[in-house]
């Protein structure tokens, strides 16, 4: 084992309690994905029975960030006003205990939905709603259909560092050419997710996502 002076003692100290009191002495910040979320739905048990078959069950087209979370093989087609369609509407998995679609605002524009609400996922009481088309069926979803607001998800031991709980809002800062910074960035804890910041693709394309390596999060 190498031997180390004083000197070299003392200036490793520094630098580890310098970076600990730059970050306000809670050590160094949680490592945070920014991800944009394509339109897709998430569907319930009684309505994938009948858009695909009594029984069916959804697969795995590929594993998603989140543990537990992936975009299934399976898609849909949904349909608004005046006969619009969009098709390959992606399921997302596992099954939820509602059907909800997640559409960016263009999205909407393009089914002629001008009334859809920024909601939290989960949130659809009172919502838009739309005919959804599978190979086995066709429903008509009373009500599901929302613009998701931009959201963090974190861990408490995250939400702890940031200072922040259940419900409160954040920023965003996403550097590079199309700099930009989003004030309302809901806060979503559960234990067993990874800090993750979801926007949908019209926020993305606006950020220039695709391109940018900085990001920052602050209450």
């Amino acid at each position: 084992m190498a031997d180390f002076t004083r000197q070299q003692v003392e200036d490793v100290v520094r630098k580890v309690i310098g970076g600990r009191l730059a970050a306000g002495g809670k050590g160094p910040a949680p490592l945070l994905a920014v991800h944009a979320s394509a339109r897709h739905m998430h569907i319930s048990r009684e309505h994938l029975d009948q858009l695909f078959g009594p029984g069916y069950e959804l697969t795995v087209f590929r594993p998603l960030y989140q543990p537990g979370h992936y975009a299934a093989n399976e898609t849909c087609s949904i349909v608004g006003p005046r006969s619009r369609l969009i098709s390959n509407l992606r399921i997302l998995g596992p099954i939820r205990p509602r059907t909800q679609v997640e559409l960016a605002f263009t999205d909407a524009i393009s089914l002629g939905l001008d009334n859809i609400p920024v909601r939290l996922s989960g949130d659809i009481d009172g919502t838009a709603g739309a005919f959804l088309l599978g190979p086995k069926g066709m429903i008509e979803l009373k009500e599901g259909v929302i613009r998701a607001a931009m959201h963090v998800h974190m861990n408490p031991e995250e939400a702890s560092w940031f200072g922040v709980k259940q419900g409160d809002e954040m920023k965003l800062r996403v550097g590079g050419e199309c700099a930009t910074t989003f004030d309302r960035v809901r806060v979503r804890i559960d234990k067993n997710v990874r800090l993750n910041v979801h926007m949908d693709t019209d926020e993305a394309n606006a950020c220039g996502l695709h391109r940018a390596t900085e990001f920052s999060l602050v209450k």
